[in-house]
């Protein structure tokens, strides 16, 4: 009980905002965009996300599979919060961040409606904040590690809060459906029907508890969907503002923009 309330305070100060998105995505483009069975990308504000971008080298430090319409309400996604658990949040809920969505392809409707099955059933799932030394260890979010072992720390001697962090469940209702993000690639012998030899690529599941956001966008299996692009971007109706009268001074006086002797 003791060790459940610390790493409930603890991760209460590690999900606490640490700044602003600096390039937020407009929500507003994104619901009518997004579809049921999409994965969106967050790039969070918390010390946990921090940690997460910083150790898997990306934008991105959540994510969250959209569900559209549930029991009346619209706009609805699932996601896992390390204090509240596997929980449904409006669209309006990631206002103000960075957000990429990630599509897949050649689903039908009995597949989606699966996929969505899978995570809504674990809808109000708790995770174990007994494990405080998982927790501690995102108080020091930008640890000094060599590039080639900062993703193996997510995992080395991870337990329910770092599940919780990382991208498992939507991995997991993924995998329900058999549906591949990022699986290990080998080539094996086979023989045609001419019986000549050729190879085929086999792929291999990779456990659920090693996928983290980033996955989703560079998975060769997700179609990157950009609302702007959706919504009928034309160049030419862009309006640029002027620049202020010193930075066009600074600018011509800039190295670059001098012709050579």
């Amino acid at each position: 009980m003791i060790l459940q309330r610390i790493g409930e305070w603890l991760a209460k100060k590690l999900a606490e905002p640490r700044y602003h998105s600096t390039m937020p995505t407009r929500t507003d483009l994104l619901a009518a965009t997004l579809r049921p069975g999409d994965v969106l990308l967050v790039e969070g504000l918390s010390r946990f996300s921090v940690a997460i971008k910083y150790l898997t080298q990306s934008t991105w430090s959540h994510s969250a599979l959209y569900v559209g319409s549930w029991q009346g309400q619209t706009g609805m996604l699932i996601e896992v919060d390390v204090r509240e658990g596997v929980r449904l949040v409006p669209l309006s809920h990631f206002f103000g961040l960075q957000a990429r969505i990630c599509r897949p392809v050649n689903l039908d409707e009995q597949e989606i409606t699966e996929l969505i099955s899978y995570a809504s059933d674990r809808l109000g799932y708790h995770y174990d904040l007994k494990n405080i030394i998982d927790l501690m260890r995102y108080l020091i979010p930008t640890p000094p590690v060599p590039n080639r072992w900062r993703r193996r720390m997510l995992s080395l001697g991870s337990g329910d809060p770092t599940r919780a962090i990382c991208s498992s469940l939507i991995a997991q209702a993924f995998q329900s459906i058999r549906y591949p993000i990022l699986p290990k690639v080998t080539l094996e012998k086979a023989l045609d029907p001419d019986m000549q030899e050729i190879y085929q690529e086999i792929l291999h599941i990779r456990h659920h508890s090693l996928f983290v956001p980033r996955d989703f966008d560079l998975s060769p299996y997700f179609e990157v969907v950009k609302p702007t692009l959706v919504a009928g971007f034309d160049p030419h109706l862009v309006t640029w503002s002027e620049p202020p009268v010193e930075l066009e001074m600074q600018l011509q006086k800039s190295p670059g923009n001098q012709l050579p002797d």
